[in-house]
């Protein structure tokens, strides 16, 4: 399965309204839903629709890891609800929907780490494969007309070892669980379109679904264990090197707020923007080209904005099933979204590393006001 993106019909034809004010006409005093909004991307996200003027319920479990963004920038005092639970429970995740009567669903919730769908594959494939179906059923199920956008990975693409980005319309697959599993997901998401949604009637159901993928997020308030920028602060602050396993490996690197600034563009465009069906589909969001890093520019762009330490390379053979290069290309989001990234490779390395050092240096304190503040500097680049 891929989306068209060839000419065919139903294809993008212009550039919508993007930015600031696009994006407060499409959330301002609406309801919005993110699931895993406990975790690193969804509370970003959680907080810049609060931003925006949305009425925030987010469904998940309890934050991922201690310390978390969720609790650093203190999230919950802003929703509408904060509810603890697990999306596949259907009948839970249709409970909360109702209940918030959504006009946007936003759909993070998932096992985010590969490393860790090598030791849990079965718990990988069920979170994101079911959950997602959860998701989109208790949608189905309710018949509130709704934007959803769910999210996957860039690493759903069958990844053969090519060296050029990948397209909407390269082919899925993947050859470890937590791939295989973001794969899936699309597979769900095509699916309920197909069956459910259909993007040429949607006077009949008045749901408009689309899938995003998105590159290698940094940004500050994520500690999850296996990912290098994390394992790099608790490295850093701690005085010891930091262990890189594959220095080598280059990966479409990006601050958070660029992935979600896209799925925002996104979901306010199939919300106010009309269209038949031409932005219900498959979308990249990543880096320009030149911007692509390996994890040993990244280790050492992020050891230099410290002001201290080194990294050094793991002495042990490593098993990691991962592809040493992953690319992905984002013509059809600047080309038919309007959307292109904002912060180059340092800027993005220099933020995360500030909002790191700014926790520490406040005894963890609220970082509500850092990350605040890196959203409306970002927002202030958008014009």
């Amino acid at each position: 399965m891929s989306e068209a993106f060839d000419g065919a019909e139903g294809q993008p034809t212009e550039v919508g309204p993007t930015g600031v004010g696009a994006w407060r006409e499409a959330f301002s005093g609406r309801s919005v839903l993110v699931t895993g909004h406990t975790g690193f991307k969804g509370s970003w996200l959680a907080l810049w629709l609060d931003r925006l003027g949305a009425r925030v319920t987010g469904l998940a479990l309890d934050p991922p890891t201690r310390p978390s963004h969720f609790e650093a920038a203190a999230i919950g005092p802003l929703l509408v609800e904060d509810v603890r639970g697990d999306i596949r429970d259907t009948a839970l995740v249709a409970d909360v929907l109702a209940r918030s009567a959504a006009d946007v669903v936003f759909h993070l919730a998932a096992q985010p780490i590969v490393r860790e769908s090598l030791t849990a594959p079965l718990d990988t494939f069920s979170v994101n494969v079911m959950g997602t179906a959860s998701v989109l059923e208790a949608v189905r199920t309710s018949g509130r007309p709704c934007t959803v956008i769910a999210v996957t990975s860039d690493k759903c693409y069958r990844n053969d070892g090519q060296v050029w980005g990948f397209r909407e319309i390269d082919p899925l697959g993947g050859h470890d669980p937590y791939s295989a599993s973001k794969a899936g997901s699309e597979l769900v998401v095509d699916a309920y379109r197909s069956s459910y949604f259909a993007v040429d009637r949607p006077d009949d159901h008045g749901v408009r679904l689309a899938s995003v993928r998105a590159g290698n997020v940094i940004g500050g308030g994520d500690w999850a264990d296996d990912r290098i920028v994390p394992d790099a602060v608790r490295a850093l602050a701690a005085g010891d090197a930091l262990v890189v396993r594959n220095p080598g490996s280059t990966r479409p690197w990006q601050h958070v707020l660029e992935p979600l600034s896209g799925y925002l563009t996104l979901a306010a465009r199939m919300t106010t923007g009309g269209g038949s069906g031409q932005w219900e589909a498959a979308w990249n969001f990543g880096p320009i080209t030149v911007d692509e890093a390996s994890v040993a520019e990244l280790a050492t762009a992020v050891v230099a904005a410290w002001g201290d330490g080194t990294w050094v390379r793991s002495p042990g053979a490593t098993t990691d099933v991962e592809a040493k290069t992953l690319r992905i290309a984002i013509d059809k989001a600047v080309s038919f979204l309007g959307w292109e990234p904002r912060w180059r490779f340092a800027e993005a390395v220099a933020r995360t590393v500030a909002w790191y050092r700014s926790y520490y240096s406040v005894g963890a304190g609220s970082m509500r006001d850092h990350s605040l503040a890196d959203i409306e500097a970002y927002e202030a680049d958008l014009r």
